[in-house]
């Protein structure tokens, strides 16, 4: 049996030393990372933010209890705000050897919401150092309609995937925060990899985008699930507009966080009136978290375009200037733009005022979302 056997029908791009899948459909993805677990025969390591108490999570945890019992090396990477620690579900898991671990439960702080939002969001699986998984996807029947993103790496990459979730593994044994720490961007056969720790001041995915956004000459596309960047950002994405650059934003019209798109409605009009091209994705719920640059230079990974991917959680980004995948992402956006419907000012301006207050209300507490 073959690997790919639930993406036979998509593409891969060959390059050197590398095989390369992009797959934004939820239920292929999960195919695709059902079926490369079932043939795993020595390890398998996944991060994620969530997994489902549900069919998917339960297949999910069925098929990796079967390769514990098989003596593999299973370990789980979960976030305690996505996925709630529940050591009754995972215990298929656990008795048969593998090893479960939650990042940091709920506390009651002084501080609540600040220290609460520092959360593990980082999206990666990798399977006997040979295959790894990187993008927008979680393992949950909730989203099993959504239009996701994630980069099917077939290579050497995926062992350095592999060395930053055991890095990760050593945060949820024992995690101190401090607001200078940050891990350095790993550069490797051309790509590199962008780590994110919870910090104000080095926020090291954000400073990547405002770099390539910058330096940007002819198209700057986005795609993100959540659109409410900083100040600085707004103003280079204006910037480069107004030099003649084509900016275009990829996002869905209702997202499934409802007080997100309330604020984020709040600054359409600032982008709107500098020129920048706003669309929104109709089909269903857009997960999909994606940048692309001239058509050179395409970023994949978990970190939405917003305030609190950039400064509360721990994110990994993929970058890179490889044509072949360049190709593939400029596919993947723009068959997102054909579902999608362009931003109506009059539109916009008719929408109800309960809605134009309560971006007004939510305005102090931007940085929380």
């Amino acid at each position: 049996m073959k690997r790919t056997e639930a993406i036979k029908e998509i593409k891969v791009k060959e390059l050197r030393d590398y095989k390369v899948t992009l797959i934004d459909s939820q239920p292929d993805i999960l195919m695709a990372m059902h079926d490369d677990i079932a043939l795993a025969t020595k390890s398998i390591y996944l991060e994620l933010y969530r997994i489902g108490y549900d069919y998917t999570g339960e297949s999910f945890r069925d098929i990796l209890a079967v390769k514990c019992q098989q003596g593999l090396t299973v370990k789980i990477l979960l976030d305690s705000w996505g996925t709630t620690p529940s050591p009754e579900f995972f215990e298929p898991i656990i008795k048969n050897g593998g090893e479960v671990k939650f990042f940091r439960k709920m506390k009651f702080f002084v501080d609540f919401f600040t220290k609460n939002h520092r959360r593990n969001h980082r999206k990666i699986l990798v399977i006997d150092d040979e295959i790894a998984y990187i993008g927008s996807p979680n393992l949950t029947g909730y989203s099993a309609t959504w239009r996701e993103i994630c980069l099917r790496i077939e290579g050497p990459l995926a062992l350095i995937l592999k060395k930053t979730i055991i890095d990760s593994s050593k945060l949820y044994d024992k995690y101190i925060f401090n607001k200078f720490s940050y891990k350095k961007t790993l550069y490797f056969d051309g790509f590199e990899i962008i780590q994110d720790l919870p910090s104000i001041y080095r926020q090291q995915i954000k400073k990547r985008y405002e770099k390539l956004i910058k330096g940007a000459k002819k198209e700057i596309i986005i795609e993100t699930p959540y659109f409410l960047p900083g100040f600085k950002l707004r103003r280079l994405m204006a910037q480069a507009a107004n030099r003649g650059v084509n900016v275009i934003v990829i996002m869905p019209r209702h997202s499934d966080v409802k007080i997100v798109d309330l604020l984020r409605d709040k600054y359409l009009q600032f982008f709107y009136r500098n020129g920048i091209n706003l669309h929104f994705y109709t089909e269903s719920n857009l997960h999909a978290k994606c940048l692309m640059v001239d058509k050179a230079t395409f970023a994949v990974g978990s970190a939405n375009f917003d305030y609190r991917s950039f400064r509360y959680q721990h994110e990994i980004v993929l970058v890179g200037h490889q044509p072949e995948i360049v190709d593939m992402v400029d596919i993947h956006l723009r068959e997102s733009l054909k579902g999608c419907q362009p931003f109506n000012y009059e539109a916009y301006l008719r929408r109800p005022l309960i809605e134009k207050i309560f971006g007004w209300m939510l305005l102090p507490f931007r940085h929380l979302f």
